[in-house]
């Protein structure tokens, strides 16, 4: 191999079976290969090729110290038979479009980049990382415009990879959000302070099955409804901006506490179905993705989708981690 720019140029016996079979590298100067130096990583482990030279991966790590993890990724994705094309090779003029922050454009194995549209565009980190909320939604949703997979892969410093589907959620419930009237006549119930919240008692029936629990012959409710019934909406804190986003999509959102949520959503009477989502507070945008992951795999193993609240142009929209179908969740084979 033959150092060009930052890339490694292959000209060997297997250039057209690499690109032909497996979309590895760009083609370059006629059936030449452009490889990236984690492409050569995984030719090295997975295709059989030498080294460019002898010490050329200790070189090549002192020089991108994320070289190795870059290298694990894609061992993750190409190891099931997908095809990846990094987005740093693809040239400004390509007819294929993507999002400047995507790394790669991934195919499934039986398609392929000389004719076929990705199916996904991906991202990914070190579990260490804080997670730019808001720019990862915007991602998703210039993603999802294409009609492709918004993906992140995740690794971890024992080098085990993960992937998650990133997606922009729009909740809907079947219940009646909501009016003026019933939050006034609620107001005027007598009530007295609690633990956590407010007691409302002396009414004959309550009017909104969303706000409260009931007690005895009463009803509990939280300081977040509190807010809700007692505060003009222009001076609500952001959880209970978010807590009459949700009522107004026809929701009923209930603690999340055993979730390590603010809210556990349900979108029809409770009873009849398990809620679908769990969503924290809009306050928890600063988390890592050692978090994230925690808590995206606690919605999984409960058939939920975990929401981050974010408000984009005064419009609440959620970002949703999921766990995507066991066919693709891309993991490397770990070396012990």
């Amino acid at each position: 191999m033959e150092p060009y720019n930052e890339y490694w140029i292959y000209s060997g016996s297997a250039k057209e079976r690499l690109w032909n079979k497996s979309a590895i590298g760009q083609k370059f100067n006629g059936n030449n290969l452009l490889l990236s130096s984690s492409e050569v990583i995984f030719c090295h482990d997975h295709r059989h090729l030498d080294w460019p030279y002898g010490n050329w991966l200790n070189e090549e790590s002192n020089k991108k110290p994320n070289l190795i993890n870059e290298a694990i990724i894609l061992e993750a994705l190409r190891v099931p038979g997908n095809k990846v094309m990094l987005t740093e090779k693809i040239k400004p003029m390509s007819e294929i479009i993507f999002n400047k922050k995507s790394w790669g454009l991934r195919w499934n194995s039986n398609l392929h980049p000389r004719e076929d549209q990705p199916e996904s565009e991906v991202r990914w980190f070190h579990s260490s990382e804080y997670i730019d909320m808001v720019e990862l939604l915007f991602w998703t949703i210039d993603v999802k415009a294409r009609n492709r997979i918004a993906e992140v892969l995740v690794v971890d410093n024992e080098q085990a990879v993960v992937t998650y589907n990133i997606t922009s959620e729009n909740p809907l419930g079947e219940l009646l959000s909501p009016n003026d009237d019933d939050i006034k006549l609620i107001s005027k119930y007598d009530k007295v302070e609690i633990n956590g919240g407010k007691l409302y008692f002396g009414y004959e029936e309550w009017p909104l099955e969303q706000l409260g629990i009931d007690y005895q012959n009463g009803r509990i409710i939280d300081q977040i409804t509190e807010e809700y019934i007692t505060t003009n909406e222009k001076d609500f804190s952001e959880n209970t901006q978010v807590f009459s986003d949700l009522l107004e999509r026809g929701l009923h959102p209930r603690t999340g506490f055993k979730y390590g949520t603010e809210w556990r959503c349900y979108d029809k009477k409770i009873g009849i179905d398990h809620a679908p989502w769990l969503i924290v507070s809009p306050s928890n945008k600063k988390m890592n993705w050692e978090s994230a992951c925690l808590a995206s795999r606690l919605a999984a193993g409960v058939n939920k989708i975990w929401l981050q609240p974010l408000k984009i142009d005064n419009i609440w929209k959620y970002l949703a981690i999921i766990r995507p179908p066991a066919k693709s969740r891309w993991s490397n084979p770990i070396k012990k």
